[in-house]
């Protein structure tokens, strides 16, 4: 990649649908849903078309709640189109952070589908919104949310007060296309596309707000590091909410013209179903993701002599599964980056070439048109090779900012525009980098980032709780559990189950605790500030989970 792209996400697929016209862009195995880079394009202007009509404009926020599905791609470049926002909306969300993110965020739609896995969707937006079921499309004014107008059903039912998926294909049908591409040419690509929710140690999510030259050539980097073509095939299997899916997949797949096989949730063997069927060239996982298959009863059934290449991610990679996975599905060329939503997210990627070693043990080297470096995290001075410190990044990638959040932006990014990830690394004398460690108070559980200031917060709404701390402590199966340690008030009772149950209502599953302690007191400094390492290394103790701390990880 000799210069970075000036491109919108709109522009860019218009560009490939006319070098690629023919070629295949998306294919769905599980429905009737197969399009080129051409049909793509086409359907995607028509949406466009019909959220002009619906009225949302340049800048205007869509919030998108679903599964993998293909209206999930279609939302995404129809909004980049005409420059409103796409703000993602987690799949395992409750009514708790469904609010949460729709006020937070401003947002004046809302695409959704009925629901998934242990949450209906349709049922938490009417208990949020009980005015809805009374109300005419487009014509929804709600209390809670006052910026909410629009919803949007991908369903088959009707619900009352929604648009439905093919009414909103039908609205746009009038709207000229010289009306669309008169909008489409006043896009900047340093104008915001995508809002991702993130948050660190303190406080709610935050909406990370990345334009359209971040996550555009973020992907082409991606891709070059894989060495992508229009000859390459992807099966996606991970969240397009998650940077994870909408920029080392999505991106990196049209930047380069390859095609995308989205499954529309993760299950294994539905990814060596697709793999083999669809003679993928690459598949995307976290560890977990990996393991499951490589441990399920059907794997020696398939065959993955079409596989090259692939991305694993999301939390440490076992040394000994990335060996398997090399060996046993043909990945010679599988990839580890390294990276944050606030970096669009990828800051740093193992190459092509690059020994099993260094793929196993480092994150690889910084991208193209990004600096990385390691500072001291009490002086922010540089620190040399071999030292450990805090990963900083600057570049093109670097976000906007938190939206509505100025002050936490200025302690991400400092005055030169460094962006302070708050994890731990070093760097070697050949530029590799190495994870080993966070400064922020995260847990990365099976590839998922829970923060646990936001389980706290929830839990002390709880009438018994006085105090609560939540930590993370290690486990075999998925690197890390949560625990909470909970204080209650005088007099009150709850049981572990009760703990449980209560967040698993109102959060999202991957958020329940798996351990719950009742405890007196929390580990505190001299100055009073709570010491969570020593609540862990009790825990661990106390659970007998000393050998899971020990795991050889990269």
């Amino acid at each position: 990649m000799e210069k970075l792209i000036e491109i919108t996400v709109g522009g860019l697929l218009e560009q490939m649908a006319g070098r690629y016209p023919e070629h295949e862009c998306v294919l769905y195995t599980d429905r009737p849903f197969r399009k080129t880079y051409s049909e793509f394009n086409s359907i995607c202007n028509s949406v466009a078309k019909s959220f002009m009509k619906m009225g949302i404009k340049k800048g205007d926020h869509v919030a998108m709640w679903a599964t993998n599905v293909p209206e999930w791609l279609i939302t995404l470049f129809a909004t980049a189109k005409i420059g409103a926002v796409l703000v993602t909306v987690n799949t395992n969300y409750k009514i708790f952070e469904l609010e949460y993110l729709l006020t937070q965020s401003d947002s004046s739609t809302l695409v959704l589908i009925d629901g998934f896995k242990d949450s209906n969707y349709v049922q938490i937006l009417n208990e949020l919104c009980p005015e809805l079921k009374d109300s005419k499309p487009g014509e929804f004014k709600s209390e809670k949310l006052p910026f909410l107008k629009n919803v949007i059903s991908i369903s088959e039912n009707k619900y009352p007060g929604m648009f439905s998926w093919s009414e909103l294909m039908d609205m746009g049908r009038e709207v000229p296309d010289e009306e669309l591409f008169a909008i489409s040419s006043t896009l900047d690509c340093h104008d915001v596309i995508n809002m991702q929710y993130t948050s660190g140690t303190t406080g709610f999510p935050k909406g990370v707000m990345l334009t359209h030259y971040n996550i555009v050539n973020n992907g082409k980097c991606i891709g070059d590091c894989m060495h992508l073509t229009y000859e390459d095939s992807i099966c996606i299997p991970v969240p397009f909410f998650h940077c994870f899916g909408l920029v080392l997949a999505i991106m990196a797949c049209v930047t380069h013209g390859t095609t995308m096989v989205p499954l529309e949730y993760y299950q294994p063997l539905k990814v060596m179903q697709t793999i083999q069927n669809e003679k993928c060239t690459a598949v995307y996982g976290v560890p977990t993701m990996f393991i499951a298959i490589l441990e399920h009863p059907e794997f020696n059934n398939f065959d993955y002599s079409s596989l090259r290449t692939g991305i694993m991610s999301g939390s440490p990679c076992p040394v000994k599964v990335m060996e398997v996975v090399v060996d046993k599905m043909n990945m010679k060329d599988i990839t580890i980056p390294y990276g944050q939503t606030e970096a669009s997210p990828v800051c740093t990627q193992t190459r092509i070439g690059d020994s099993l070693e260094r793929r196993v043990a480092t994150v690889g080297r910084a991208l193209p048109f990004i600096e990385c470096k390691i500072v001291d995290p009490e002086t922010g001075k540089d620190l040399p090779d071999g030292v450990p410190g805090e990963f900083v990044t600057r570049g093109y990638n670097v976000m906007k900012g938190y939206y509505k959040m100025p002050e936490a932006t200025a302690q991400a990014i400092d005055s030169e525009g460094w962006l302070h990830t708050g994890d731990l690394a070093v760097r070697d004398e050949h530029g590799y980098f190495k994870i080993t460690g966070r400064i922020k108070d995260m847990i990365i559980r099976g590839g998922e980032n829970i923060y646990p200031k936001e389980i706290e917060e929830f839990l002390y709404t709880l009438p018994e709780v006085k105090d609560v701390q939540v930590i993370g402590v290690p486990s075999k199966a998925y690197g890390e559990e949560i625990m909470a340690c909970v204080i209650l008030k005088e007099g009150c009772s709850l049981t572990e189950e009760d703990v449980k149950n209560t967040v698993k209502s109102h959060m999202a599953r991957h958020k329940t605790p798996k351990y719950v302690a009742f405890v007196d007191s929390f580990p505190m400094t001299a100055s009073g500030k709570i010491q969570k390492y020593k609540m862990r290394e009790e825990a661990v103790a106390k659970l007998g989970l000393q050998d899971d701390a020990n795991i050889e990880t990269a």
